[in-house]
């Protein structure tokens, strides 16, 4: 047992060479635990932190989030996979994010001492879900509210995955697709902190690098954020998942990467987007696919709660699970899960909660703004009779409130 330090200083040269750069540490055949605490100057820069075992097998990625982890044979701090640590050369990753013109000193310090990840709060009493009101849907199907994109403490979240899921019941959400940053180590954890909220927790992950961010949903083992965006996809539709570009309009997250083939499905309402502004629209209308929301939740003490966006996911006896009815492009999206909606009930617009508000094509919105023409609503629930192609709902100052493709 013992501790290796390694040292260095990084450049702007280096990271335009090669963002992605490994430092080797030995471990030894005995080791009770693997310790890496990262320290630089984050004024003059910041390094993201992750670790790949011997083997080129993924042990975990915590980005900028975190300076130390602890990973054992059972126990590993959140977005680090326990498990085994076998002996030879790991190697921490550290992705220069961001490099002062002046240089990024920086000390990896690797410890196999005995030691243990910090513990975790014990999981919050769920409260009461309040009831929403739920809109008409053909026999046999119903609509269900969720999100699609949060974090947790497995990425740079600030809530465990139960404290996230009591507080997505608490909003009426009945689905949420949890996205740590790069990683799966929150997956395991997802039916039972689930279970204890009586939240459906869908597995996702936040494939995440410089030019771009997706999220690819469902059990499909880690993706390679190191690869290109092509083969994220690939990855994740070979499994079984479901792949979306995430907020393609969004300063230095936007989508710079080629777009990795048919897009099937965009981000295409974000938690920071106002409503007003076209642009996220217009992408996900040239680009294609099928339209979905997501908060992108990282802390509540902002003001970070599920939900805003909701998508309404319409779930039938063809697709009884969210993914596949999400597949199937059976959604709908409002700017929150009580806000107005409105949805396709067998060919027809039926707009509820929305007394107020304008329906409008989606296609006189970009083409003319919120000044487009439209038919007020008024009923509750309003049947507005049977419309061809993607509409949105209004409200008094022109922003948009629901979307249906």
């Amino acid at each position: 047992m013992g501790v290796t330090v390694r040292t260095g200083t990084f450049t702007p040269a280096d990271r335009r060479a090669q963002p992605h750069r490994y430092v080797t540490v030995p471990v030894e055949a005995d080791a009770a635990a693997l310790s890496v605490t990262l320290d630089h100057d984050r004024s003059a820069g910041v390094l993201d932190l992750g670790v790949f075992d011997p083997s080129g097998e993924f042990r975990g990625y915590s980005g900028g989030a975190r300076d130390r982890f602890v990973i054992t044979e059972d126990q590993a701090t959140p977005g680090y996979v326990p498990g085994p640590l076998p002996a030879g050369e790991w190697h921490v990753f550290l992705r220069l994010h961001r490099v002062a013109d002046g240089g990024l000193p920086w000390e990896v310090r690797v410890s196999t001492e005995p030691a243990r990840p910090d513990p975790l709060p014990p999981p919050p009493r769920p409260g009461a879900r309040p009831q929403l009101t739920r809109p008409p849907a053909p026999g046999g199907a119903r609509w269900t509210p969720g999100d699609l994109h949060a974090h947790t403490l497995h990425s740079d979240g600030t809530q465990t995955i139960d404290q996230l899921a009591v507080q997505a019941r608490g909003l009426g959400l009945e689905f949420l697709a949890v996205t740590d940053h790069n990683t799966v180590s929150h997956h395991p954890h997802l039916a039972a902190a689930g279970a204890r909220a009586d939240v459906t927790l869908l597995p996702g992950q936040e494939v995440t690098a410089d030019t771009g961010h997706a999220n690819v949903f469902g059990d499909v083992g880690w993706i390679d954020f190191r690869e290109p965006s092509a083969v994220w996809a690939r990855l994740a539709r070979a499994s079984g998942g479901l792949f979306s570009i995430n907020h393609p309009i969004a300063g230095d997250c936007a989508w710079r990467e080629p777009l990795p083939g048919e897009v099937t499905h965009v981000e295409a309402w974000h938690g920071l987007w106002d409503g007003l502004d076209p642009r996220p629209l217009d992408w996900w209308r040239q680009v294609g696919g099928v339209p979905i929301g997501g908060t992108d939740v990282h802390d509540a003490a902002r003001g970070d709660l599920p939900g805003h966006p909701t998508t309404w996911v319409c779930t039938s006896a063809e697709q009884p699970d969210v993914l596949s009815a999400i597949a199937a492009g059976h959604v709908a999206l409002s700017a929150a899960s009580s806000a107005p909606l409105l949805v396709r009930c067998e060919e027809r617009l039926v707009a509820v909660n929305a007394g107020g508000t304008r329906c409008v094509t989606g296609e006189a919105l970009l083409a003319k703004g919120p000044d487009a023409p439209g038919r007020g609503v008024t009923d509750d629930p309003a049947d507005l009779g049977p419309a061809a192609g993607w509409h949105v709902l209004l409200d008094g100052s022109g922003r948009v409130r629901a979307l249906t493709p």
